[in-house]
Protein backbone atom coordinates (compact mmCIF):
# COMPACT_ATOMS: atom_id res chain seq x y z
CA UNK A 1 0.00 0.00 0.00
CA UNK A 2 2.69 2.76 0.87
CA UNK A 3 4.70 1.39 -2.15
CA UNK A 4 1.94 2.22 -4.07
CA UNK A 5 1.18 6.01 -2.32
CA UNK A 6 4.52 6.55 -3.03
CA UNK A 7 4.60 5.50 -6.98
CA UNK A 8 1.38 7.76 -7.18
CA UNK A 9 2.94 10.36 -5.41
CA UNK A 10 6.13 10.39 -8.10
CA UNK A 11 3.96 10.47 -10.97
CA UNK A 12 2.19 13.44 -9.82
CA UNK A 13 5.50 15.09 -8.67
CA UNK A 14 7.77 14.05 -11.96
CA UNK A 15 6.97 16.93 -14.46
CA UNK A 16 8.49 16.25 -18.37
CA UNK A 17 10.86 19.24 -19.36
CA UNK A 18 10.31 21.13 -22.12
CA UNK A 19 12.06 20.36 -25.16
CA UNK A 20 13.87 22.67 -27.54
CA UNK A 21 15.05 21.88 -30.78
CA UNK A 22 16.71 25.15 -33.05
CA UNK A 23 18.38 22.23 -35.45
CA UNK A 24 18.98 23.46 -39.09
CA UNK A 25 16.74 20.30 -40.13
CA UNK A 26 14.27 20.43 -36.51
CA UNK A 27 11.36 21.55 -38.69
CA UNK A 28 11.57 19.40 -41.51
CA UNK A 29 12.56 16.09 -39.32
CA UNK A 30 9.49 16.51 -36.88
CA UNK A 31 6.95 16.58 -39.91
CA UNK A 32 8.68 13.60 -41.13
CA UNK A 33 8.75 11.84 -38.36
CA UNK A 34 5.04 12.81 -37.06
CA UNK A 35 4.19 11.53 -41.08
CA UNK A 36 6.12 8.08 -40.47
CA UNK A 37 4.74 8.29 -36.89
CA UNK A 38 1.02 8.35 -37.91
CA UNK A 39 1.22 5.19 -40.50
CA UNK A 40 3.81 3.26 -38.74
CA UNK A 41 2.59 -0.46 -38.37
CA UNK A 42 0.76 -1.50 -35.01
CA UNK A 43 3.39 -4.27 -34.42
CA UNK A 44 6.22 -1.61 -34.19
CA UNK A 45 6.91 -0.41 -30.45
CA UNK A 46 8.75 2.54 -29.44
CA UNK A 47 10.77 0.08 -26.90
CA UNK A 48 11.74 -1.57 -30.61
CA UNK A 49 12.81 1.37 -32.41
CA UNK A 50 15.07 2.54 -29.21
CA UNK A 51 16.83 -0.78 -29.69
CA UNK A 52 16.79 -0.73 -33.42
CA UNK A 53 18.94 2.74 -32.95
CA UNK A 54 21.05 1.84 -30.40
CA UNK A 55 22.13 -1.93 -32.34
CA UNK A 56 22.49 0.20 -35.48
CA UNK A 57 24.68 2.74 -33.98
CA UNK A 58 26.95 -0.27 -32.22
CA UNK A 59 26.82 -1.63 -35.99
CA UNK A 60 28.33 1.61 -37.23
CA UNK A 61 30.81 1.15 -34.70
CA UNK A 62 31.53 -2.64 -35.36
CA UNK A 63 32.02 -1.56 -39.70
CA UNK A 64 34.19 1.54 -39.01
CA UNK A 65 36.51 -0.89 -37.39
CA UNK A 66 36.10 -3.32 -40.13
CA UNK A 67 36.71 -0.20 -42.59
CA UNK A 68 40.39 -0.38 -41.84
CA UNK A 69 40.25 -3.55 -43.80
CA UNK A 70 37.83 -2.88 -46.50
CA UNK A 71 37.42 0.79 -47.37
CA UNK A 72 33.58 0.00 -48.38
CA UNK A 73 32.48 -1.08 -45.13
CA UNK A 74 31.85 2.60 -44.81
CA UNK A 75 28.54 2.71 -46.64
CA UNK A 76 27.27 -0.24 -44.09
CA UNK A 77 28.53 2.18 -41.65
CA UNK A 78 26.43 4.96 -43.49
CA UNK A 79 23.24 2.19 -43.75
CA UNK A 80 23.81 2.39 -39.38
CA UNK A 81 23.77 5.81 -39.32
CA UNK A 82 20.43 5.93 -40.91
CA UNK A 83 19.01 3.44 -39.30
CA UNK A 84 20.15 4.96 -35.96
CA UNK A 85 18.31 8.05 -36.84
CA UNK A 86 14.86 6.56 -37.47
CA UNK A 87 14.91 4.56 -34.55
CA UNK A 88 16.75 6.82 -32.24
CA UNK A 89 14.19 10.33 -33.41
CA UNK A 90 10.99 8.34 -33.84
CA UNK A 91 10.36 6.29 -30.66
CA UNK A 92 9.51 9.39 -28.86
CA UNK A 93 6.95 10.81 -31.63
CA UNK A 94 5.73 7.70 -31.78
CA UNK A 95 5.15 7.06 -28.33
CA UNK A 96 3.55 10.53 -28.50
CA UNK A 97 1.05 9.95 -31.71
CA UNK A 98 0.01 6.68 -29.81
CA UNK A 99 -0.43 8.48 -26.23
CA UNK A 100 2.00 6.21 -24.64
CA UNK A 101 4.25 8.21 -23.29
CA UNK A 102 6.64 7.16 -20.54
CA UNK A 103 8.62 10.61 -19.68
CA UNK A 104 10.74 8.93 -16.61
CA UNK A 105 11.72 5.41 -18.37
CA UNK A 106 11.88 6.97 -21.63
CA UNK A 107 14.61 10.00 -20.86
CA UNK A 108 16.89 7.34 -19.39
CA UNK A 109 16.88 4.51 -21.47
CA UNK A 110 16.96 6.68 -24.68
CA UNK A 111 20.09 8.51 -23.66
CA UNK A 112 21.91 5.89 -21.67
CA UNK A 113 21.73 4.23 -25.54
CA UNK A 114 23.28 7.26 -26.61
CA UNK A 115 26.18 7.07 -24.24
CA UNK A 116 26.76 3.71 -24.91
CA UNK A 117 26.15 3.63 -28.41
CA UNK A 118 28.59 6.79 -28.66
CA UNK A 119 31.20 4.61 -26.93
CA UNK A 120 31.21 1.76 -29.59
CA UNK A 121 31.12 4.50 -32.47
CA UNK A 122 34.25 6.03 -31.31
CA UNK A 123 36.30 2.64 -30.23
CA UNK A 124 35.22 1.94 -33.67
CA UNK A 125 36.60 5.26 -35.23
CA UNK A 126 39.49 4.92 -32.82
CA UNK A 127 40.05 1.23 -34.83
CA UNK A 128 39.66 2.57 -38.22
CA UNK A 129 42.91 3.82 -38.98
CA UNK A 130 40.89 7.08 -40.38
CA UNK A 131 42.02 9.57 -37.53
CA UNK A 132 44.54 8.63 -34.44
CA UNK A 133 43.04 7.37 -31.26
CA UNK A 134 43.94 10.75 -29.16
CA UNK A 135 41.43 12.34 -31.41
CA UNK A 136 38.79 9.76 -31.13
CA UNK A 137 38.73 9.68 -27.21
CA UNK A 138 38.76 13.84 -27.42
CA UNK A 139 35.32 13.43 -29.55
CA UNK A 140 33.99 10.86 -26.96
CA UNK A 141 35.07 12.98 -23.43
CA UNK A 142 33.55 16.30 -25.24
CA UNK A 143 30.76 14.28 -26.27
CA UNK A 144 30.07 12.77 -22.83
CA UNK A 145 31.08 16.19 -21.25
CA UNK A 146 28.15 18.33 -22.87
CA UNK A 147 25.84 15.46 -22.54
CA UNK A 148 26.16 15.51 -19.03
CA UNK A 149 25.87 19.48 -18.98
CA UNK A 150 22.17 18.76 -21.19
CA UNK A 151 21.01 16.05 -18.22
CA UNK A 152 21.62 18.49 -15.69
CA UNK A 153 20.08 21.46 -17.02
CA UNK A 154 17.23 19.40 -18.21
CA UNK A 155 16.82 18.16 -14.15
CA UNK A 156 17.31 21.97 -12.72
CA UNK A 157 15.96 24.52 -15.43
CA UNK A 158 13.35 21.80 -16.65
CA UNK A 159 14.58 22.48 -20.36
CA UNK A 160 15.56 19.86 -22.24
CA UNK A 161 18.02 21.13 -25.45
CA UNK A 162 18.18 18.73 -27.90
CA UNK A 163 20.95 20.98 -29.97
CA UNK A 164 23.43 23.55 -29.33
CA UNK A 165 23.07 26.29 -31.66
CA UNK A 166 22.15 25.00 -35.30
CA UNK A 167 23.61 21.74 -35.06
CA UNK A 168 21.55 18.31 -33.23
CA UNK A 169 22.48 14.80 -33.73
CA UNK A 170 20.61 14.40 -37.19
CA UNK A 171 23.69 17.33 -38.59
CA UNK A 172 26.11 15.47 -36.86
CA UNK A 173 24.89 12.28 -38.56
CA UNK A 174 24.66 14.07 -41.46
CA UNK A 175 28.50 14.77 -41.36
CA UNK A 176 29.30 11.85 -40.78
CA UNK A 177 27.77 10.74 -43.81
CA UNK A 178 29.21 13.40 -46.20
CA UNK A 179 32.39 12.48 -44.34
CA UNK A 180 32.28 8.58 -44.78
CA UNK A 181 31.72 9.49 -48.86
CA UNK A 182 34.43 11.86 -48.78
CA UNK A 183 36.53 9.16 -47.28
CA UNK A 184 35.86 6.74 -49.86
CA UNK A 185 37.72 8.97 -52.34
CA UNK A 186 40.58 9.61 -50.07
CA UNK A 187 41.44 9.54 -46.05
CA UNK A 188 43.52 12.71 -46.15
CA UNK A 189 43.09 16.70 -46.66
CA UNK A 190 45.50 19.22 -46.91
CA UNK A 191 45.13 22.57 -44.67
CA UNK A 192 47.55 24.87 -44.92
CA UNK A 193 50.29 23.12 -47.58
CA UNK A 194 50.42 20.41 -44.33
CA UNK A 195 48.79 16.84 -45.43
CA UNK A 196 46.41 15.03 -42.66
CA UNK A 197 43.69 12.64 -41.83
CA UNK A 198 40.76 13.76 -42.85
CA UNK A 199 38.62 12.92 -40.12
CA UNK A 200 41.87 14.25 -37.86
CA UNK A 201 40.90 17.48 -38.58
CA UNK A 202 37.32 17.41 -38.31
CA UNK A 203 37.54 15.45 -35.64
CA UNK A 204 39.58 17.77 -33.72
CA UNK A 205 37.60 20.76 -34.94
CA UNK A 206 34.37 19.23 -33.43
CA UNK A 207 36.43 18.07 -30.25
CA UNK A 208 37.42 21.97 -30.08
CA UNK A 209 33.56 22.88 -30.81
CA UNK A 210 31.83 20.67 -28.13
CA UNK A 211 34.47 21.42 -25.11
CA UNK A 212 33.69 25.43 -25.99
CA UNK A 213 30.20 24.75 -26.47
CA UNK A 214 29.95 22.40 -22.97
CA UNK A 215 31.87 25.62 -21.01
CA UNK A 216 29.53 28.38 -22.45
CA UNK A 217 26.26 26.84 -21.68
CA UNK A 218 27.51 25.69 -18.20
CA UNK A 219 28.26 29.46 -17.79
CA UNK A 220 25.08 30.26 -18.93
CA UNK A 221 23.41 28.02 -17.25
CA UNK A 222 25.12 28.47 -13.77
CA UNK A 223 24.32 32.41 -13.77
CA UNK A 224 20.74 31.86 -14.50
CA UNK A 225 20.53 28.96 -11.47
CA UNK A 226 22.32 31.80 -9.40
CA UNK A 227 20.05 34.86 -10.59
CA UNK A 228 16.70 32.04 -9.49
CA UNK A 229 18.23 30.79 -6.04
CA UNK A 230 21.07 33.87 -4.85
CA UNK A 231 22.33 34.06 -1.65
CA UNK A 232 20.24 35.56 1.38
Amino acid sequence: MNAQAATARDEVVFASARRVNQALTARMEKRALQWMAERAPKWVSSDQLTLMGFCAQVGAGIFYGLSRYNRYALLLVILCLVLNWLGDSMDGTLARVRRQQRPRYGFYVDHMADIFGAVALMCGLGCSGFLHWQTAVAMLVAFLLLSSESYLATYTLTCFQLSQGIFGPTEIRILLIIGNLALLRSPYSTLFGHKMLLFDLGGTIAAASMFAMAMAVTVRHTAQLYRQEPLP
